[in-house]
């Protein structure tokens, strides 16, 4: 039986509905539905384009490592890092104040296509594709734009479960 996310833009009021990818990515799936719901400050990506995203605290007892991976997400995307602590730089650990944490897990949703996962510190960098948006991407999508284009200064991020 299929699993789904309700994520939502919280200051902007827009919602979006996600199908968990159970048998390309039953590990993450499980670390993130087990983990629900999260929520936390939203960021427009710098390097990968026509991505927002979260970064909380490590959640899954055991890191789901490496499944359905990509550095090409698609429209509609939902996508799992974990980076260990001396990964990021300084500079954004203090900026996102992460300055004690060990680690932290990016939840990224990619809403628009040309996408790439390539930063100029580290090189390329991989997550788990994990789930992908079923309702709501057109209207979600332009949302996310408007965070890239007015801000995303008191805007939150929510990740909870939905029922069928």
């Amino acid at each position: 039986m299929p699993r789904y996310l309700s994520i939502t833009l919280e200051k902007r009021g827009v919602s979006c509905v996600a199908e968990l990818l159970d048998a390309d990515a039953p590990r993450t799936c499980e670390a993130v539905w087990q983990a629900l719901p999260q929520a936390g400050p939203v960021h427009h990506a710098k390097y990968a384009r026509n991505e927002i995203y979260t970064m909380v605290e490590r959640f899954a007892a055991r890191e789901p490592g490496q499944e359905n991976p990509t550095v090409t997400p698609i429209p509609g995307d939902l996508v799992y890092f974990s980076f260990d602590s001396g990964m990021l730089d300084r500079g954004f650990k203090e900026e996102k104040d992460l300055q004690e944490l060990p680690g932290v897990i990016d939840l990224a949703i990619f809403y628009g296509r040309n996408n790439l996962l390539l930063n100029g510190d580290v090189g390329w960098v991989p997550g788990n594709v994990y789930g992908s948006i079923v309702e709501g991407l057109a209207e979600f999508a332009a949302a996310c734009n408007d965070v890239w284009r007015a801000g995303s200064v008191g805007e939150r991020l929510r990740y909870e479960r939905r029922s069928g």
